[in-house]
């Protein structure tokens, strides 16, 4: 059986909000020539320091915006930004271990949104990569910066570092013992907030939720990072408690959904992604009760995101119809379950 924390925290994010001196926020730029600017500086300035390739939403296709959209690279906000909006992100990766993703986005709420994503629960290091890229990018751009209040950004909640710490989660066990409301509630009196898979007004797919700080003004980024890591920590707890509750209640039931799941997947001929996200979500719960066994847990998270219609679309050597792609993914769900073992016991 996986471990609490491996099958539990999919990824963690760090994100800076940044600005330019000089130029009006996002929200506020009617002038193409400045937002143009804007892309052209940080690009130019990024690009001394990674192997940033330049996303611009004006000229890529829709499917390429959602693909991106979808691996977290971008918010659905910059996709839908065709006039001014850009994203720098790095294809080549680190060449560290762990291997994360950077991403910068431009022109989106804020000038700038630094990102970088690593598997698991990796705050500090996470922030310790980013802010190093942060700080070659503040010598050649002027941030918006105030003594008092930190860095400039255009919504007042992010005033101060700028900065969003968030990990993704799964968490079944509390989901279906119907403890996430309460839950949201108690992370929001202590200042952070529970979103969906793709943030703010997102829904959460497959049993998967995003926590994050709330509050960036007046703190500092280690206070940020130690928070969320705590609550991340207490969240794990929880969700632990709550998938032995469900194995205790009914341990052959959820067994059996578990490997009817596992089932399909690896023999069905055709499957939508919404059929494949309810199945493929039960074998992932499937592995974290013990039911079902696998050498890499987060390749299942992997093949989730893989198997949305936009990444087929990239992936796939021709244009596919609907049909086609639910032929694909079956394809691959069937290649993939074979790396998954079901318990005989």
């Amino acid at each position: 059986m996986v471990n609490n924390i491996e099958s539990t925290v999919a990824s963690t994010r760090i994100r800076l909000a940044r600005n330019l001196e000089g130029y009006p926020f996002p929200n506020r730029l009617r002038d193409a020539a400045q937002a143009h600017e804007i892309v052209r500086a940080v690009q130019s300035a990024a690009s001394r320091l990674r192997s940033f390739r330049l996303y611009r939403m004006d000229v890529i296709s829709e499917d390429v915006a959602q693909a991106i959209c979808d691996d977290h690279l971008i918010s659905t906000e910059l996709a839908a930004n065709r006039a001014y909006g850009a994203a720098l992100i790095d294809e080549e990766g680190d060449g560290e271990e762990p291997s994360g993703k950077f991403s910068i986005m431009l022109n989106e709420e804020d000038h700038l949104r630094e990102q970088y994503i690593l598997p698991g629960l990796n705050l500090p290091l996470a922030y310790q990569r980013l802010s190093a890229v942060d700080d070659e990018l503040s010598k050649t751009l002027p941030f918006a910066f105030d003594p008092s209040l930190g860095y400039l950004t255009a919504c007042p909640t992010n005033l101060g570092t700028g900065m969003r710490a968030s990990v993704m989660l799964f968490l079944p066990g509390l989901t279906r013992m119907n403890k996430m409301d309460r839950l949201i509630r108690e992370i929001s009196r202590l200042g952070h907030t529970v979103r969906g898979v793709y943030g703010e007004g997102s829904a959460a797919e497959g049993y998967m939720y995003q926590v994050s700080n709330e509050v960036t003004l007046g703190v500092t980024e280690d206070y940020i990072l130690s928070e969320v890591q705590r609550a991340a920590l207490e969240i794990v707890n929880l969700e632990s408690q709550a998938r032995r509750a469900l194995r205790a209640g009914d341990a052959v039931g959820i067994k059996d959904e578990c490997c009817r799941a596992y089932g399909i997947l690896s023999s069905c001929e055709r499957i939508s992604y919404t059929e494949f996200l309810q199945y493929a979500s039960d074998v992932k719960l499937g592995v974290a009760l013990g039911f079902l066994e696998t050498a890499d847990f987060s390749a299942l998270d992997d093949l989730i995101a893989a198997m949305r219609p936009a990444n087929i679309g990239l992936y796939s050597d021709e244009a596919l119809t609907p049909a086609e792609r639910d032929v694909y993914r079956a394809r691959r769900c069937r290649a993939e379950m074979a790396l998954v073992r079901r318990d005989t016991e």
